[in-house]
Formats: C-alpha cells, structure tokens, sequence
C-alpha cells in the first residue's frame, strides 16, 4: 500500500508513524513539526492526563464526531507512546502534560524516531501543489500514491506553513469548507484599556453572552494588551463566540463573594474610612489601576468622600464590580489564534475511520477537519488521535 501523507505536523506524523505500508510524509518546511516547536511557549503540552469522559467537556466543536478516534488513542496511550520513545513526561497544574525537559524539541524528536521505526520516507522542502486522483490512483505532485492523508493544518500561524493547502485540496476534491475562523485567540475591546496594559488578573471570572442570553463562563486568569484582553480564560472564552453576533461580556473582579457580602465588605471598608475620597478607601477592595476604571464605569467621581455616598451608589458600584461591562470589538486575526475553527465539514468524513465519504481512499486529520478544543493539550491530543486512527485506517488492506 503507497501512502501519502501531506502535513508534517503533529497530525501527520502521527499518522505517517502507524500507517502499515510503504509511506512517504510530505512537509513544504525545511523540518517536521514547526507548530509543535513553538506551542506551549516551546515546551509543548503534549496531552492531558484527564480521562476520555472529561476531555469532551473540553472539545468546543463537534466532540461526538472525536468519540472513535479518542478511544483508538486516548491521553493516557498517548504519553505512553512518547514515554516509549524515551521522553520523561509530568504532568502540571490543570493536568497538562509537558514533558520534564521543558522542551518542545524532545517531543519532535519523539515524532522522528518513530517515523524512523516506520521506515517513513521524508520529503522536507516539499510544498504539495496538486493532489487528483484518476480512477484508483491519487496523484500527489504527480506521484501516485493508493492513499493519502491530509493533515495540513488550519490557517493559525502561518509562519509554521499553515497557509489552508488542505482546505483548497478538499474543496476541489468536492468537499465542503465550512468557514474558517479564528480560535483561542485574544479579544479586541472597544474600551480604552491601553493604560492597564500587562496587567494580570487572578481568580476572576469572565462570561460571555449572545443576545443577553448566557453562552459561556470561565474563572481563571486572564490579561488586559495595548487593544484588550487575553490570558486563559479569554482565548477560551473565543472559541465559544467566534461564530455569534451580538456578543456582550462582563468581568466579575470578586467572583468568591456574593453581591451581599460584597456589599457587606464595602460598608467595613467605608466605615473605617469615612472621611477619605472615594479613590482611597478602595485601595484594599481593588488594584490600584482597576479603581478609576471600575469607578468610571460605575459613573462615580473618585474625589467623593465616602460619607457622602448614598446606598444606590454604593450598591452601583457593587453590581460593576460584580458584572463590569467590557465592550467587545471582536477577536484578532487568524493568524494569531492558536488553532483555527472551521474547515473541511465533518459530515464528508467518517469518524470512525477518518475516510472521506465521497473520496475512497483519502482520509483527513488534525485541524484542517472543523474539530477545536480549549488550552491544556486538547488540541494536539485531537491531532494525535485523529493522525493515528486516519493512519491505522489507511494503511488496512481492503478485503
């Protein structure tokens, strides 16, 4: 069986490494595995170490159609393969897994040596221009091949090669695209936040809502930039609106109190400072450069002394603190996301398999298919998983 396999991302050379025939990865870079050199700030978080059942609360588009590929390579049978091929692994806070060495390399390294063992023939330098197929036979750049594989990858860092090769493959292959946008990226704000730039929030909460109806809430950290927010529960907070309009969010700055004991915590902090300017007696309440923001938003004069406060104002001041409206302007780029949303439509895909339903012997894996997950090793257990049930796959001989 000729294989072709054309990406040379995580995806594909997981599928390149369990492919049973005579396989040749096809990669347009001058090395393997760009995107997985720089993710995770170069240390990789390979996978996670939850369990099958939790990793779908994480899967943000069409989890159902992972169910087969999951199950053929969960977490834990993937760190066991990188494991066996001699990278020591841990795992951090919020079950990620890196590996101990902090780097991203050790992983690609992992990648190589099993391609080695698979005897994979490795075209670098290679961009693929044309993939057609004529009765049973693809052609890949004019070679033929009885199978391939396209794991290109999205439209994300397009440094690394992912420029949307496999979108164009697929679609002249007669498959659909669903539109491509981007994922686990920054939020853009309307507000003026250029002064709070660099400033990291703990322990706060973030939601999302579409038409004021709830779409989804994150706790955790999150950062404001020169243009508006980003840090963790923001990149997750986009791969939920990146396909709604009309969003609104608000930011809730002491999510562990309630608005009564917030309430409660402001009359002891005006007490004790009952002849101070407003600005002042928040100073134990808030960082010092959320007070003027949070008291513009509350339409509040810093300079008021606390003792000429009324009970609304107070209770206004409350409710922003508690729901600070930031005004959405959109996400960045593409470009800048970490993976990109959309691609080739599930519905052309068998999930049991990872073979295209109107193309008999092409198979698909990786962030070209229309699957996302959240941040923690997510998205490239979703490559791994879907790279070696597309290989395992392809490389079965008919009959």
């Amino acid at each position: 069986m000729n294989i072709a396999v054309v990406g040379g991302g995580a995806a594909g050379m997981m599928a390149a490494s369990v492919a049973q025939g005579h396989v040749t990865l096809f990669e347009k870079n001058e090395r393997l595995g760009k995107k997985v050199f720089i993710s995770g700030k170069g240390r990789c978080n390979i996978t996670t170490s939850k369990d099958v059942a939790e990793f779908f609360d994480n899967v943000v588009t069409n989890e159902k159609f992972l169910y087969s590929a999951l199950y053929a390579l969960p977490p834990d049978k993937t760190a066991e393969l990188f494991e066996h091929a001699g990278v020591a692994l841990k795992v951090e806070r919020g079950d990620r897994i890196f590996p101990k060495s902090d780097k991203s390399s050790d992983i690609i390294k992992a990648y190589e040596k099993r391609l080695r063992d698979n005897h994979v023939a490795l075209k670098l330098n290679t961009p693929v221009k044309t993939i057609e197929k004529y009765g049973d036979t693809f052609y890949v750049n004019g070679q033929a091949f009885e199978r391939v594989i396209i794991a290109t990858g999205g439209l994300s860092y397009q440094s690394t090669g992912s420029t949307g090769d496999g979108y164009l493959f697929a679609k002249a292959l007669g498959h659909t695209i669903v539109e491509t946008v981007p994922a686990l990226v920054p939020i853009l704000l309307k507000d003026s936040v250029k002064a709070l730039q660099g400033l990291s929030l703990k322990n706060v909460e973030l939601t999302a809502y579409e038409n004021r109806r709830e779409i989804y809430r994150a706790f955790g950290e999150m950062v404001f930039t020169d243009c508006g927010i980003s840090g963790p529960i923001v990149l997750s907070t986009s791969s939920y609106i990146n396909r709604r309009k009309n969003i609104t969010l608000t930011l809730d700055l002491k999510p562990a109190l309630d608005r009564e004991t917030l309430d409660r915590r402001l009359l002891r902090d005006f007490e004790a400072g009952k002849n101070k300017d407003l600005t002042n007696a928040l100073s134990r309440l808030l960082l010092k450069s959320l007070i003027d923001p949070i008291l513009h938003a509350a339409q509040l004069d810093g300079r008021k002394k606390v003792h000429d406060i009324t009970k609304a104002e107070r209770d206004n001041l409350v409710r922003i603190i508690k729901a600070w409206p930031l005004h959405y302007d959109g996400l960045m780029n593409i470009n800048a996301g970490i993976v990109t949303g959309g691609g080739v439509c599930v519905k052309d895909i068998d999930p049991s398999t990872m073979a295209s339903k109107l193309v008999q012997g092409l198979y698909f894996a990786g962030e070209v298919m229309d699957v996302d997950g959240l941040t923690g090793g997510f998205n490239l257990q979703i490559a791994n998983s879907t790279g070696y049930l597309a290989g395992i796959s392809a490389g079965r001989v008919k009959g």
